[in-house]
């Protein structure tokens, strides 16, 4: 029997990628994707690569730094990705697992995966035992206003979407109706509305404007409250008849069975990076199932809908186009679905002509 490869190198990158268009936040415009982009090459020759999102300039070296930093811990490991996490989350036991170093374990978890599946010539779902299939998709739409909100939920309908999600969060909740109702009076009764509120209300003013937003239709509100208060969630949650949706902003399948046991959230939206990368990811889509809870996901377009092809009770991909231009294969859209195809890997790999124009 041939020996199994071994993880052998490591090459870490910091980029800065600009957006398409800057993307306007409750606190603050984004113009431009901070990313590390991590790449393992196995004894057998084959590279796998990894990607993470730093949010904000200021954790962009470090965070490549770190990436960098903990690969001599599992150099010479096999390619087994599972025992790999399992032996980093244990060598950063008294550190702790969330913040940058969950999203530097996450970047080499993901370039494992990627490299055990370009090994056996396959795609990272049939790798987990899935069929590639079509993945329903939404557009994401910034903090806008209403007329803005309502051109950028047309624009997207214009290209076969059939769900957008604008941000809100204004100072009063007749602002938040005012935006929603543009965007349904922009995109008729068939298309899907979700909203998200970044955490910026109290529980109480969530519940508040809760009642007003009720009779909207919406497919889900997003993290009314902080991501972390389970306790305000579930109160929110409790006390509307729309579906509170969160889970972008916890660490780990931990962070979503306290969620669970709070009853904060009525449906679910892992991020792959913060959930600890796909490993992480295959176990909150079983802790999910579990509790009939759906699953979407946030950013990472290209792993996350070969993930969600695996996820039993997948539900909506969050799609972006942020980051195409470093991408040798961007994801693929067709009327409003992610397109998964046979490619061998993750769906990440470089242009490396424009990855050399955004190096830091």
């Amino acid at each position: 029997m041939a020996s199994q490869p071994t993880l052998t190198a490591i090459r870490v990158r910091a980029a800065s990628v600009p957006l398409p268009q800057p993307h306007q936040t409750a606190s603050g415009v984004i113009a431009a994707s901070p990313l590390v982009l991590v790449d393992i090459t196995t004894s057998d020759g084959v590279t796998g690569h990894g990607l993470v999102f730093t949010y904000t300039p200021a954790a962009l070296k470090p965070t490549a730094e770190l990436v960098a930093n903990l690969f001599p811990c599992v150099e010479g490991d096999p390619v087994a990705p599972l025992a790999v996490a399992q032996k980093l989350s244990q060598r950063c036991r008294l550190l702790g697992t969330q913040g940058l170093v969950g999203m530097a374990l996450a970047g080499i978890d993901m370039a494992i995966w990627d490299a055990l599946a370009r090994t056996h010539n396959t795609s990272l779902v049939k790798l987990l035992g899935g069929e590639p299939h079509a993945i329903n998709s939404y557009g994401g739409i910034g903090f806008d206003g209403e007329l803005g909100s309502a051109a950028a939920a047309e624009a997207w309908v214009k290209k076969g979407f059939q769900a957008v999600k604008a941000k809100i969060g204004y100072p009063t909740v007749a602002e938040d109706l005012a935006v929603i109702r543009a965007m349904r009076a922009a995109v008729g009764e068939g298309v899907a509305i979700m909203v998200d509120y970044n955490q910026c209300l109290t529980p109480t003013d969530a519940m508040e404007r809760m009642r007003v937003l009720d009779d909207e239709g919406l497919t889900w509100v997003e993290e009314p409250t902080l991501a972390h208060d389970y306790a305000g969630h579930a109160r929110i949650a409790a006390s509307c008849r729309t579906p509170i949706q969160s889970g972008e902003n916890w660490w780990g399948p931990l962070d979503l069975q306290h969620a669970i046991n709070a009853r904060a959230s009525d449906c679910i939206m892992p991020d792959v990076m913060k959930m600890g990368g796909v490993s992480g990811w295959i176990k909150a889509s079983a802790l999910a199932e579990t509790h009939g809870l759906r699953v979407s996901s946030h950013l990472w377009p290209e792993v996350s809908a070969q993930l969600l092809c695996c996820t039993p009770t997948a539900h909506w991909l969050e799609y972006i186009d942020w980051w195409n231009p470093i991408l040798a294969a961007p994801l693929e859209i067709r009327d409003g679905k992610a397109i998964v195809d046979d490619g061998a890997g993750t769906g990440m790999a470089w242009n490396e002509d424009a990855v050399a124009r955004y190096t830091m």
